[in-house]
């Protein structure tokens, strides 16, 4: 089978290694975001908030540090807001008072306001817009869901009529426009709420358990699945009701492995991905 191997992308300066990475994320923008702790978060007790430090990494490898303020998710999702400033949400919302969800940091990283989008985040992702596209997995089916910087629900997928969204297994943002793979049916979705005509458009499709996607044109890819398929990168064309499949292969680290435990961002044509330790990322482009 044909192998991809990731192309390296950004990585986290060796100076800030001796720090518990807490998540990371590549924003609309290619920059790359390091949330650093000085330990690793402990399961269970009361739920304190500490100093935690975002490291940044833009694509001509300059690095820029902020310190965040009194952050209490401890397992979080980060991403950047169009000024400068940082958006931490937690996972699990039953574990903290719902207005404390998602707390909104201004550039030089002070806490600005926080509310809640709900509980059983698998994805949060800011648009270029400064808008907020979140997925669920299947603790809350919500489905997906758009939110403001300031924490008004802008858009949500309850009468999109997506078929079997119950878990928002890959969630892409590029520009201002969304595209989804969800649970169960996996069709593939895009979503423009800004288009009067047809903000949401489906696609069929028989490619199962992805949990990335990337966009280039017409065509399509489609990263990870179920057991054997963990690595598998499924290519397609998207068709006027459906994807067609053309062909699939393996995505790799450098040696020709697979990434084991990862993180993974799909951002337009391209699908980032980071193994474990998380101090690096790499990057699949469907447009090369």
């Amino acid at each position: 089978m044909q192998k991809t191997v990731l192309v390296p992308y950004a990585h986290l300066p060796r100076a800030h290694h001796d720090r518990h990475v807490l998540t990371s994320t590549v924003d609309v923008c290619g920059t790359a975001h390091w949330l650093l702790a000085e330990r690793a978060p402990q399961p269970g007790g009361d739920v304190r908030s500490f100093g935690a430090l975002v490291v940044s990494v833009d694509p001509g490898g300059n690095v820029e540090l902020t310190e965040l303020s009194a952050v209490r998710a401890r397992w979080p999702h980060l991403d950047r807001l169009p000024d400068g400033g940082f958006v931490v949400a937690a996972t699990r919302a039953r574990r903290y008072e719902d207005a404390n969800q998602v707390q909104v940091f201004d550039a030089l990283g002070r806490e600005t306001s926080s509310f809640s989008v709900g509980d059983a985040i698998e994805h949060l992702l800011v648009d270029e817009a400064g808008c907020m596209w979140v997925g669920h997995f299947d603790e809350n089916p919500v489905g997906i869901r758009c939110w403001s910087a300031a924490g008004r629900l802008a858009w949500t997928s309850d009468d999109a009529h997506i078929p079997g969204l119950f878990d928002c297994y890959a969630l892409n943002v590029s520009g201002t426009t969304a595209w989804a793979c969800p649970y169960t049916d996996f069709p593939l979705v895009e979503i423009r709420p800004d288009r009067t005509d047809r903000p949401v458009r489906v696609w069929a499709n028989c490619v199962r358990g992805a949990k990335a996607v990337a966009v280039h044109g017409e065509r399509v890819a489609f990263y990870g699945g179920y057991g054997e398929e963990r690595d598998r990168l499924a290519y397609g064309e998207i068709s006027e009701t459906s994807v067609e499949p053309t062909d699939a292969g393996l995505l790799t680290l450098s040696d020709g492995s697979g990434p084991g435990r990862r993180r993974v961002v799909g951002r337009g044509s391209r699908i980032y991905v980071q193994a474990e330790p998380f101090t690096t990322w790499g990057v699949f482009n469907l447009s090369s």
